[in-house]
């Protein structure tokens, strides 16, 4: 109704010249989805919406590393037992879980002469296949023994696909290929220590070329339904299929400076794929660079991955069976690297601050799940049912478990949120509960007047909800703020949202700053142009910023007319208040002298005064402005500012000239003037000879107009005043005053 009634008075409250001033207060809105960081989650989830919902939990395990990389997991026959690939010292190792313990034990399957593995798959039979970087060896490891190696003329083997029982795929970076290997001829070739460049050679190792790319890398490889392999590069991050018995490539997708980290088919023929853009042609933090000293060197092992800032975008891809790829959701500032389907939802694994993250299918919203405190989570799987999960962690390398029915604390904290300016806290309101009751909901805030994301902050306030429904403390102030929401445990365990909330706050009352203010030449006034009246027609832009009831008074008074009007004195000044409040400003002057003040201009909103000063005496006068605050700010709360501003000279008695001459030179005429004035400087002197020749000087002879005693020269052709015999020659000052004298030759 407020509303309403606004837009049907906006026309008339301004022509009235009513005063309208934006609410002391203000409101920011919290997003959870936007203001929630993934770490900053426990038991809950963000969502897309902006809503905070149920979520995982998730377990970092408290155990040493098995290794300082970890780069993939592989699950084994075992439920409780699974593989990792890692680096620098190329070991697969063993994990495996009892159950009871929280921590886990580790086992070196074997070791390696290449510093990473990048890829490792159990067989059927129990064996295990391995890819390595950057020499690009092949594996295959039974009984914890090598068995068979090949180096490939490559640099790195990134993915493995077992297509059967007696076929794989491996995709291969430097240069961007498919090999495939006949499981059997490979086992049967034994352990190679030399690359092997000749495809014949090759062959009779079992491995033979089922597909190129021109881009340098494939970085993903999976079987689809129908027998097709996808694939996914880097750089370019290109998508493409392969026939089911290899050859030429069919590009699904098309990309520039990206990297597909995963590709995840469904049993109906659709694929996603998740893709890492970059804001370089360089690929992301996984892949390693491109071998400059050749593929054969020993000492060219990839950088570890490190926490730098990635400023680059992550997209999530989903290309169905039987239509054009489409975009599901993208982050800025975080790389996606795995991706895994649970139910009816996408689980991420995510990078730059420990993204776990979630894609609804049904009901097409991103989601944000506890995060980690590593930097990158390589992988995760299953840890038997759909909802438990081990995750792969790297910088700082680890495991932890995801767990989406568990107990524990459920809170979400925001990060923190600059209100612009110190403020008292006013009330937290949520915009809408569903299924909770406010007794399972505890909010809580802390303040801070520093920008620091550690130090300096206030222990943490809990906030009471009060009969109008807002949650509110006792006299919480300062500039930063953040929130925590505490959801208890006799909360339902799922099925329940918390809307977005708005937290309303006063700022502190900061007083008027003066930005201008000039004393314009004398003799000259304003005629003041009328105000515009305000469109006839309100827009959607005009009501959501308000009124510009001082812009349209300082257009109008920016075109009004300026004309000669002796004794006139103009003033002008720009107040603002830091805080939009209405200010009224008395201009007040005050002779060198006295004692008084005078007001020329009492509590105006005008940024002008305009007086005459024919009746006031010579003199230097002080000017003073004060600048109050008014309605709608409380009269308790109004400040008040008093500025020295600069002084005024009131002078209305002419310069003297102390000595003025006119001599004909030769070819030229000089006319020479000497004065002084008593209060104003000297402006200059005007020359009118007899035969209507008119000349103005304004600079002095010494060079610099800067006194009350100066002498000015004018020199003028003979041949131009040739038919003159005198002149008259007016100085002026500043104030306006004149003094003539005639003069001959």
């Amino acid at each position: 109704m407020l509303r309403r009634n606004f837009l049907l008075l906006l026309g008339l409250g301004a022509l009235l010249g009513s005063a309208y001033a934006e609410p002391l207060s203000k409101k920011t809105d919290i997003d959870f989805f936007r203001d929630v960081p993934s770490r900053n989650l426990k038991g809950l989830a963000t969502r897309s919406d902006g809503r905070l919902v149920a979520g995982p939990t998730l377990t970092e395990i408290a155990a040493k590393p098995p290794a300082d990389l970890l780069w993939c997991l592989e699950p084994t026959a075992d439920t409780n037992t699974w593989l990792i690939g890692s680096g620098p010292e190329g070991r697969i190792i063993e994990i495996t879980f009892d159950g009871t313990n929280p921590g886990y034990k580790t086992r070196d399957v074997v070791k390696l002469d290449d510093p990473q593995v990048f890829a490792v798959r159990r067989l059927a039979d129990g064996a295990i296949l391995a890819g390595t970087s950057p020499k690009g060896a092949l594996y295959l490891i039974r009984d914890d023994s090598v068995v068979a190696r090949t180096a490939l003329p490559v640099d790195s083997i990134f993915d493995l696909v077992v297509v059967d029982e007696i076929t794989a795929l491996a995709s291969t970076g430097n240069p961007g290929r498919i090999y495939k290997i006949d499981l059997a001829k490979f086992a049967a070739a034994g352990v190679g220590t030399e690359k092997v460049t000749d495809t014949a050679l090759l062959a009779e190792r079992g491995i033979t070329v089922f597909g190129e790319i021109r881009d340098r890398n494939v970085r993903r490889i999976v079987a689809l339904p129908d027998g097709r392999i996808a694939a996914g590069s880097a750089p370019k991050g290109n998508i493409y299929t392969f026939p089911r018995e290899g050859g030429a490539p069919v590009i699904l997708q098309e990309n520039r400076d990206a990297e597909v980290t995963d590709l995840l088919p469904q049993p109906n023929g659709d694929l996603y794929a998740t893709v890492v853009f970059t804001s370089t042609s360089n690929e992301s933090r996984i892949t390693p660079p491109a071998s400059k000293s050749g593929r054969d060197t020993k000492d060219d092992t990839p950088p570890p991955a490190v926490p730098e800032r990635f400023s680059g975008r992550s997209a999530l891809i989903w290309f169905p069976a039987n239509g054009f790829a489409e975009n599901l959701t993208a982050r800025s500032n975080t790389a996606f690297y795995r991706v895994l389907r649970r139910g009816d939802m996408l689980l991420i694994a995510g990078g730059e601050q420990g993204e776990l993250l979630g894609y609804d299918l049904k009901a097409r919203l991103s989601l944000s799940f506890a995060g980690s405190l590593s930097a990158q989570l390589n992988g995760f799987a299953p840890m038997g049912g759909t909802d438990k999960f081990l995750v792969l962690r790297n910088n700082a390398p680890g495991l932890a478990i995801l767990e989406f029915k568990s107990g524990g604390p459920r809170e979400a904290e925001t990060r923190r949120l600059d209100l612009q300016v110190s403020s008292r806290l006013g009330a937290l309101r949520f915009n809408r509960q569903r299924n909770l009751a406010n007794a399972d909901v505890t909010p809580e805030i802390r303040t801070s007047n520093g920008g620091d994301e550690i130090e300096g902050w206030a222990p943490w306030s809990s906030l009471t909800v009060s009969p109008d429904a807002g949650w509110r403390g006792e006299n919480i102030r300062g500039r930063y703020v953040k929130l925590r929401i505490r959801i208890a445990d006799s909360a339902p365990a799922a099925g329940f949202e918390i809307d977005r909330l708005s937290l309303f706050a006063l700022p502190q009352n900061r007083r008027p700053v003066l930005q201008e203010f000039r004393v314009l030449t004398p003799g000259y006034g304003v005629i003041a142009a009328h105000e515009q009246p305000p469109p006839a027609v309100v827009t959607v832009s005009s009501l959501l910023q308000g009124p510009k009831e001082d812009d349209r008074r300082r257009s109008a008074f920016l075109a009004s007319q300026v004309v000669p009007s002796p004794g006139t004195q103009m003033i002008l000044w720009t107040v603002t208040d830091p805080d939009g409040d209405i200010t009224l400003s008395t201009l007040s002057i005050r002779r060198d002298g006295d004692t008084v003040w005078t007001d020329v201009a009492k509590e105006t909103r005008d940024g002008y005064a305009q007086f005459d000063t024919k009746n006031m005496p010579d003199g230097v006068y002080f000017t003073r402005l004060v600048a109050t605050e008014t309605a709608p700010r409380p009269a308790g709360e109004r400040l008040s500012q008093t500025f020295e501003t600069d002084d005024l000279v009131v002078d209305h008695t002419p310069p003297e000239i102390m000595e003025a001459t006119a001599v004909a030179n030769g070819a030229s005429v000089i006319v020479t003037v000497h004065g002084r004035d008593q209060l104003s400087l000297l402006e200059g002197i005007e020359v009118i000879f007899n035969n209507s020749v008119r000349e103005t000087v304004e600079q002095p002879i010494d060079g610099v107009r800067d006194g009350r005693e100066e002498t000015f020269v004018l020199e003028v052709p003979l041949a131009r005043v040739s038919n003159a015999n005198s002149l008259e020659v007016t100085l002026y000052d500043l104030a306006g005053n004149g003094t003539a004298k005639r003069l001959t030759w």
